[in-house]
């Protein structure tokens, strides 16, 4: 593996690690739970670091959690949070980046639409697949009740869905060797 590579690799673990220090927006008087930003750093690391050096990225990102940093929004990390409801979610993050980064990589240089359906096929559609029935399992809380708990969150994952587009775009656009 190249320099370029493994700084790639480490530098986009380290963007997820920092957005999970953001505190979460919220949203009063909507019945909206509140917005943590750390899943844009696994879009981000798809769409402008590419499926590899992103997937490796948060492959990275999720043994340092599961090695028990408190690399995770809240603080939170260690393999009891993997094996928690939400551990579907975070196991899902290195195929999602790699998704992600395989659909941009087959149109690089595609408008604004086409980047965000690509990150939201590979950033919501496939970490939801993976993470509803993982939290339906582990949380005993059956398919459809899971499925409802997660419904909430759609509008604000499609917030970072459009910011993680806005970003990898204009990256893509300064830097066309990214």
């Amino acid at each position: 593996m190249d320099t370029k590579s493994i700084v790639y690799i480490a530098l986009f673990a380290a963007l997820t690690a920092a957005l999970g220090l953001m505190p979460p927006i919220s949203f009063a008087g909507l019945a909206l739970p509140p917005i943590t930003a750390q899943s844009l750093g696994v879009m981000l690391a798809g769409a402008v670091a590419g499926p590899r050096r992103g997937g490796l990225a948060l492959l990275l990102f999720v043994a340092l959690v599961a090695a028990g940093l408190p690399l995770l929004a809240g603080g939170r990390g260690g393999i009891g949070v993997i094996l928690g409801t939400s551990g579907g979610f975070i196991l899902s993050w290195p195929i999602c980046a790699a998704v992600i980064g395989i659909l941009v990589a087959k149109a690089p240089n595609a408008g604004f639409v086409p980047m965000a359906v690509s990150i939201a096929l590979g950033g919501l559609v496939l970490m939801y697949a993976v993470g509803i029935p993982w939290m339906a399992f582990v949380g005993k809380l059956g398919l459809m009740k899971s499925l409802t708990i997660m419904v909430a969150y759609i509008p604000g994952d499609l917030v970072k869905v459009v910011l993680a587009t806005i970003v990898a775009r204009g990256l893509r656009r300064a830097y066309p060797n990214l």
